[in-house]
């Protein structure tokens, strides 16, 4: 095994990332789309998940998940995606779209022993561990339809052994770019019957250089006749165009207006304060507000720990999740925020981007993140799916405070100083 495969990227925290290069010079992954492409600016319908002709088997897992009605995005893009059309979709945090590439993949798909249908990319470990277990919720009554999951930090060996035996070869793969390029490259993954491509947080996956090379070395490996689905909440000009030279003539969802991507129900204050300051902000704020479970962003792995530590010898029992950790600790770790062993969780960037757990409604920016985006990203945590949720950042320098400045003119919405008298619980729990 060559030096690359045993020290695959990690490409989980901002921090450790390699820059973006959108003027980087870009090989031809896909034949660009052609023609005129179709924009859908969606409105709100009053539909069941029953009228987006879903298999049986599908609609009643759907309903032992409780969900009754689908989403704006999952409305209009679950139809055109059980087409076999390009997608190329954009919706803010919390509509449902990993339901969408997660439905329409397994409404498709036809299990054949032995072989992989269906690809699905994402940035980080956390979010590929995430939609593999999306996946075994909606296959329940799907027996034959097979997920797996692959990612670096682990060992490769498994992962190589697990693919030799056709009794147990996926159906469905999920992966970071870096480990599943390394399978392929050691041709343990054959992607010679691939139906369907999706890539996840696709502005994450491709902003990366590193990692659109991999995403491309991948693309190559599949035929050229498939489906081509990317999702993201962001998607820049320059980006959208990346993503088209995957796909043919794709059909380009934006739900809501681009500038306006703020989230319903999700109120949004700042506090100014000094740096020395934040500590006893933040012990005030999870003494005073009520809440169901918390996410704190901070920038780095270090702050991480640090703050983790803190908080607990505060008696705010936390835990950490920061890209420097074991693998099987990460995953440990997200397990039990998931399942509410935990309720404060500190983290870096590695958890602002497509992780779902239903019950945060309280965000808060320790840190500032360094751009706009990634703040709708961060806060996206908090009131997913339409409910209701809180979010407080704290600013303590002039570059956070351009940074205030970027997302309140980027997304149209006015962020308040946090009143003095607090915030009542009724605003932002869900009753």
């Amino acid at each position: 095994m060559s030096k690359r495969e045993e020290e695959l990227l990690d490409y989980s925290d901002t921090e450790e990332a390699a820059p973006a290069a959108s003027e980087a010079k870009e090989e031809s992954s896909g034949a660009a789309a052609n023609g005129d492409t179709k924009g859908s600016y969606v409105g709100v319908h009053s539909t069941s998940f029953k009228d987006l002709l879903l298999k049986d088997e599908l609609l009643r897992a759907i309903g032992d998940c409780g969900f009754e009605h689908p989403s704006e995005v999952q409305q209009e893009a679950i139809p055109q995606s059980n087409m076999g059309v390009d997608v190329l979709c954009q919706a803010k945090s919390g509509l449902g779209k990993t339901a969408v590439f997660v439905l329409s993949t397994l409404n498709q798909l036809e299990p054949t022993p032995g072989e992989v249908s269906v690809v699905v990319l994402c940035h980080t470990r956390e979010l590929a561990y995430q939609i593999k277990n999306e996946y075994d919720r909606f296959s329940k009554y799907l027996p034959d339809a097979r997920t797996s999951v692959f990612y670096g930090g682990v060992s490769i060996a498994k992962d190589k052994e697990l693919l030799k035996d056709p009794e147990r070869t996926p159906n469905i793969v999920v992966g970071t770019p870096g480990r599943l390029d390394a399978l392929i490259r050691e041709k343990a993954l054959k992607l010679d019957n691939i139906r369907t491509f999706v890539v996840d947080e696709c502005d994450k996956v491709l902003e990366a250089v590193d990692m659109r090379r991999d995403v491309q070395e991948i693309f190559r490996a599949t035929p050229k006749t498939k489906q081509v689905m990317m999702f993201s909440a962001t998607l820049a000009p320059d980006m959208r165009a990346i993503c088209k030279k995957f796909m043919q003539n794709p059909l380009e969802i934006y739900v809501d207006d681009e500038a306006k991507l703020t989230l319903h129900g999700l109120q949004q204050y700042y506090v100014k304060l000094e740096e020395k300051e934040k500590n006893r902000q933040l012990n005030n704020l999870l003494d005073s507000l009520e809440f169901n479970q918390v996410i704190i962003f901070v920038r780095s792995t270090s702050r991480a720990n640090q703050l983790n530590q803190l908080l607990n010898e505060c008696s705010f029992p936390s835990i950490a999740v920061h890209g420097a950790m074991r693998q099987d600790e990460r995953i440990e770790h997200y397990r039990q925020f998931k399942e509410f062993n935990k309720r404060i969780c500190v983290s870096t960037d590695i958890f602002g981007r497509g992780i779902d757990i239903e019950r945060i409604n309280l965000a808060i920016n320790y840190d500032m993140p360094p751009e706009a985006d990634q703040y709708l990203h961060r806060v996206g945590r908090a009131g997913r799916f339409g409910t209701k949720g809180l979010a407080v950042s704290f600013v303590s320098s002039e570059e956070d405070e351009k940074v205030l400045s970027q997302i309140q003119e980027r997304f149209e919405v006015k962020i308040s100083p946090y009143p003095e008298e607090g915030v009542d619980a009724s605003t932002y729990m869900n009753s």
